[in-house]
């Protein structure tokens, strides 16, 4: 780690019983090529999860699949006894396959099993934070989730899960989950280039629910990325400095999660977060969508 300790951007979010910090850590870059196998460096992985939390970071995102078990044994051996004031976000929904593939794997019975394979590799009773993965690898897919969304909401009701969310939900999933039990946040793809859930993240907002969007710089047009590029050099930045800087100051209930592999390039990311962002470069920033 570098002499140079940057303050964590954003401030805090409650969600469910904790209070975490708005800049977090997604895990999923921390196992092999491909999010399969082993890191090329287990004591670095280690050594990285450990630097986040003496950082301040109280927010980390995982999921057995990543590996798959990989990421999920990593943050037990690094930070296992967890701090009282950690929340780990694990998600389930789907396994892999042999060829590195995601199929989904949402029955009741496939659910439970996922819970407790979390709970075992993450050596905890209850897990802090279950995302019901929706969709496919292309993104949401209108679909009813009742009876996923129902098994988890039992499995809550037996206290082996805290709190409740969805990741890659259509608004209406997400209506629907909310309908059954309340949820504590959303997980979806969205950024300064892909911006369909602005009403999603505004209403949120309004009802105290974390937006937690992965993919900061996915899926940018030429056309996009030269526009970000340009505003960065004129800040004398980084384009994803300036995307993450602006998903934090875009909404208070957008909670961060990029992921790395490397301590160095976690230092930057929370240095560029922290980016001063003026009215005007919010509007220019905020018009490279459409």
């Amino acid at each position: 780690m570098s002499d140079f300790t940057p303050q964590l951007p954003g401030g805090t979010w409650t969600l469910g019983d904790k209070t975490i910090s708005r800049f977090g850590y997604g895990a999923m870059q921390l196992a092999g090529p491909g999010v399969m196998g082993p890191p090329r460096d287990r004591d670095e992985a280690v050594a990285l999860l450990r630097a986040a939390v003496d950082l301040g970071i109280t927010h980390i995102d995982t999921a057995e699949t990543y590996g798959p078990r990989v990421v999920n044994e990593l943050i037990r051996e690094a930070l296992h006894p967890y701090a009282g004031d950690l929340l780990i976000a694990t998600k389930v929904g789907g396994r892999r396959d042999a060829e590195g593939g995601w199929p989904t794997a949402r029955t009741p019975d496939e659910l439970r099993s996922q819970v407790d394979d979390n709970l075992a590799l993450l050596g905890v009773d209850a897990l802090d934070l279950v995302h019901l993965r929706l969709g496919d690898a292309n993104g949401p897919v209108p679909e009813d989730i009742e009876d996923a969304f129902t098994t988890l909401v039992d499995l809550q009701s037996q206290g082996i899960i805290r709190s409740l969310g969805v990741s890659n939900a259509t608004a209406e999933q997400v209506v629907q989950a909310q309908s059954i039990a309340p949820i504590v946040s959303v997980q979806n793809m969205y950024n300064l280039a892909n911006r369909w859930d602005d009403e999603l993240v505004d209403r949120l907002a309004i009802e105290g629910v974390a937006y937690v969007p992965f993919f900061p710089l996915g899926g940018f047009t030429p056309l996009q990325s030269d526009a970000l590029s340009a505003v960065a050099a004129r800040l004398d930045s980084t384009p994803m400095s300036v995307a993450l800087a602006w998903l934090l100051r875009r909404s208070p209930n957008i909670l961060l999660i990029p992921g790395t592999s490397s301590s160095a390039h976690l230092l930057e990311n929370i240095a560029g977060a922290g980016l001063a962002l003026s009215d005007e470069d919010m509007r220019e920033l905020s018009s490279i969508a459409s």
